[in-house]
């Protein structure tokens, strides 16, 4: 049903005439009403603005995914403006704090309505982004986001893309990452039953580790009521024999579970997906407790090509931080709306329906060469992403690939 609604989107969209679209120069201020704005430069332009909102948890558990997002996109804001922007125009870009709260995010999306916005660069958790894909799928603007996992983020909606990996896909490309690698063949999982992020990777990984010859030997589940003692958890995976334990959670949870594990002398290898990067910034966190720690990304601060170590120092200089994956995230989703609006030859004066459909047609054309996809990047038409995922390995306190 969604590749036939597209379908004939797509078929409207090619009958509209091409235009010009593009962005400008940005300056951060963040207010208080918890918002980070990026406002076009002063030297003004005749071509007009796109206005792009954001919306993620700037304060709050899930800070560190929402400010990385937030910097992300907005160092990407600024190179396209110092460029010239995209076909002369200028990007007016927008974060307002949703504290990874679905209620929150769709009282952002009406907040950024209200300013103007003509389309969406987010929300940045799944809960969140769900709620905002139906108020945006409602009002047929196009959205893309950088770092919501859950396929009610994407799967209903012909007008959602999505960057980063689903959560089914993540749990199946972890099971087929262990067996490739022979990292371990007994797996215990521990995982938040509660969360759809956690139990939809987990229900993929279970179901691929059967196709790899991988024996989960544990599989604990813990919920949001719950989720500070994980004595039990880790006693049964001690006792199952686990080599590995997969860890489909955030890392909140995850630094708490290294912590009471190695309070109880159990060492096995631990493995996570894109929920555990920001493990090493927790406060108070002995990050030696990490150590060996792997995770699947799309991203490694490590790698040896030029447009990763361009990025890393731009975003060390700017924001005085490392990146993580969901820095990278946002700034590949401003580059491929930047690309599929070139495609798609969008002007200002485009109302954010129209929009959306020339968007809709032009992400099936682009191939992106971001950072988060080994070999470019392409999009089917169900929105979601083609790429291929790095694995990496926490050692000295850093990330290091693996591939």
């Amino acid at each position: 049903m969604k590749k036939m609604k597209k379908f004939l989107s797509l078929a409207l969209a090619a009958a509209m005439t091409a235009g010009v679209f593009a962005g400008c120069g940005e300056e951060k201020t963040t207010g208080s009403d918890n918002s980070a704005q990026s406002s076009s430069s002063d030297s003004g332009s005749s071509e007009g603005t796109l206005k792009i909102g954001c919306m993620g948890p700037l304060t709050g558990d899930n800070a560190a995914y929402g400010e990385a997002v937030n910097n992300g996109a907005q160092l990407a804001v600024e190179e396209i403006n110092a460029e010239g922007g995209i076909n002369g125009m200028q990007v007016e870009f927008k974060c307002e704090d949703d504290e990874a709260d679905a209620e929150k995010a769709v009282n952002a999306y009406n907040s950024l309505k209200d300013w103007g916005m003509q389309m969406v660069m987010g929300a940045v958790t799944s809960g969140a982004c769900t709620a905002v894909s139906a108020e945006t799928a409602n009002d047929h603007m196009f959205q893309i986001t950088p770092s919501g996992t859950s396929m009610d983020c994407v799967a209903p909606y012909d007008n959602v893309f999505r960057l980063c990996f689903s959560d089914p896909a993540q749990g199946t490309k972890s099971a087929e990452y262990i067996a490739s690698k022979g990292l371990a063949t007994k797996i215990a999982v521990i995982y938040d039953s509660s969360d759809t992020y956690s139990s939809g990777i987990y229900q993929s990984f279970a179901a691929e580790a059967k196709n790899q010859g991988l024996e989960i030997v544990a599989a604990e589940a813990f919920t949001a009521d719950n989720k500070t003692d994980f004595s039990v958890q880790l006693q049964k995976a001690k006792d199952s024999g686990a080599e590995l334990v997969f860890l489909p959670i955030y890392y909140q949870q995850a630094s708490a579970i290294l912590q009471q594990a190695d309070k109880m002398g159990f060492a096995p290898q631990w493995f996570g997906c894109d929920g555990m990067d920001g493990i090493l910034g927790v406060d108070g966190f002995d990050t030696s407790l990490a150590e060996g720690l792997m995770l699947l990304t799309p991203f490694a601060t490590d790698a040896s090509d030029e447009k990763t170590q361009n990025f890393n120092k731009a975003y060390e200089e700017e924001f005085g931080i490392e990146p993580i994956q969901f820095a990278a995230d946002a700034y590949d989703a401003i580059y491929a709306i930047k690309l599929a609006a070139e495609d798609a030859g969008l002007t200002a004066d485009m109302d954010p329906s129209e929009m959306c459909d020339k968007m809709m047609e032009s992400m099936l054309n682009i191939n992106l060469d971001g950072l988060t996809g080994v070999d470019g990047i392409t999009w089917d038409a169900s929105g979601e992403p083609n790429k291929a995922p790095k694995g990496v390995k926490i050692e000295n306190g850093a990330y290091v690939s693996m591939d």
